[in-house]
């Protein structure tokens, strides 16, 4: 019975490392998950029958329930049911090794397969659970964004340090009564040190990555500015060049007026008019800077034949310093464009509302296909994505920044999908 335990216990901290490190999911068919966790028992199964516990079994239990469990390429999951089995592998004979010298300690004879395997495994899911919960989810990194080098560097880390307590737990069991506790020491103070090097790996592998993940982020704020910057410079430009034709202009006005051309006089102001109509700003939103970026993104939905409305005006400028005004809501108007843009009637909607303590900026945009706001939030449907998704994840960070609140949804308006989301801001306190 305890060969069946044993692999449900690896099984269990494989699916916990792959969907927890790796977000993989598991296949929809339900046909293939049975048949992955029935793979896992019969193996079980034939190890107690026989009494062993081959490692040709254990490989190909391993490797065949994994794939049947998770949807994702097969070579792709072969190799990490590998790389998983070879690293687990380690851990556990730490784990096991620092429970034998306990039951060595305290006198109990025996150290075959028997019960104490199963609080070795409890102890190396502790390790996991600690990696998870102190370095991934803290970063929000998993280990599909660590580089192959890091990856490797922990197999080959792990491989030296299990040779060496091959070596030292042969010589600790049979010498463990000469030495007494201070052997009992220095065991336990290696493997602790053992522990940390992976932690110390695993750690630099994620600052690497938001180091990268930070550079990536100012360069697309670098972006949004300079584009932002050459809509302002291509208005600066068209100002200088009516403002040098305006004299020119106006006394053409002035002869056809002293002719008695008033119909000819009345054309010439019109089309003067819809001259400067071009480059005034059509938007006012109460906020100058504000105006800059909906004007922009504004004239790229009138290039693309996008509806684009702004409902609402603020009666004070936003409570947010001008970079985390792009910041914010370039990054809400640039995914909005990007995605209304692929929906068969493509519109962008505005809406600012002020409350006595907050402001509210409500942004929708159609959408091709319905978005699932539970997984969808943080995906990003580019084919570079290594470079891209950052812009909800910059939108929360900067919602919190200034205490308020940011909520996404999926709905339906008019029978038409829409993405929407919801910023409120606190006003500034005065006095």
């Amino acid at each position: 019975m305890i060969y069946i335990v044993d692999n449900i216990s690896n099984y269990f901290i494989y699916l916990f490392i792959i969907h927890f490190g790796f977000r993989l999911n598991p296949r929809k068919n339900k046909f293939f998950i049975g048949a992955s966790i029935l793979t896992m028992l019969s193996a079980g199964a034939y190890n107690v029958y026989f009494d062993t516990n081959s490692p040709i079994i254990y490989i190909l239990w391993s490797v065949l329930s994994i794939c049947l469990f998770f949807e994702d390429r097969l070579w792709h999951l072969f190799i990490l049911s590998a790389a998983l089995m070879y690293f687990t592998g380690i851990i556990d004979t730490f784990s096991v090794m620092l429970i034998q010298v306990v039951l060595i300690g305290g006198g109990v004879g025996g150290t075959g397969i028997t019960w104490w395997m199963e609080p070795a495994y409890l102890l190396s899911f502790l390790v996991y659970l600690l990696i998870y919960l102190r370095l991934f989810k803290k970063n929000d990194i998993y280990l599909g964004d660590i580089e192959f080098k890091y990856k490797f560097a922990l197999l080959i880390q792990g491989s030296i340090f299990q040779m060496f307590y091959d070596y030292v737990f042969y010589f600790f069991n049979e010498n463990h009564a000469r030495y007494g506790l201070n052997a009992y020491a220095v065991f336990f103070i290696s493997i602790a040190g053992t522990l940390y090097s992976i932690f110390l790996t695993l750690n630099l592998a994620i600052k690497n990555i938001l180091s990268d993940r930070q550079s990536r982020e100012l360069q697309s704020f670098m972006c949004m500015q300079k584009q932002q910057y050459d809509y302002q410079l291509q208005q600066s430009v068209a100002i200088r060049r009516f403002k040098h034709d305006l004299v020119n202009h106006i006394g053409v006005v002035r002869e056809l007026i002293n002719e008695k051309k008033t119909e000819e006089a009345k054309e010439y102001i019109d089309t003067i008019w819809n001259i400067q109509d071009v480059f005034d700003l059509k938007i006012h939103t109460g906020d100058s800077f504000l105006d800059i970026i909906v004007n922009y993104y504004l004239s790229l939905a009138v290039k693309e034949n996008i509806e684009f409305a702004v409902l609402g005006k603020l009666t004070e400028k936003m409570p947010l310093e001008m970079f985390d005004i792009t910041t914010l809501l370039g990054n809400i108007l640039q995914n909005a464009f990007e995605a209304a843009i692929k929906a068969d009637v493509p519109r962008i909607r505005v809406e600012l509302v002020e409350h006595k303590e907050e402001i509210f900026i409500v942004v929708s945009n159609s959408v091709a296909k319905r978005i699932n706001t539970k997984t969808d939030f943080f995906m990003t449907f580019k084919k570079d994505k290594e470079n891209h998704g950052f812009g909800m994840k910059n939108i929360v960070a900067t919602v919190e920044k200034y205490h308020g609140e940011c909520y996404m949804e999926s709905i339906v308006e008019n029978r038409e999908e829409l993405f929407q989301i919801s910023i409120a801001i606190p006003r500034e306190k005065k006095g």
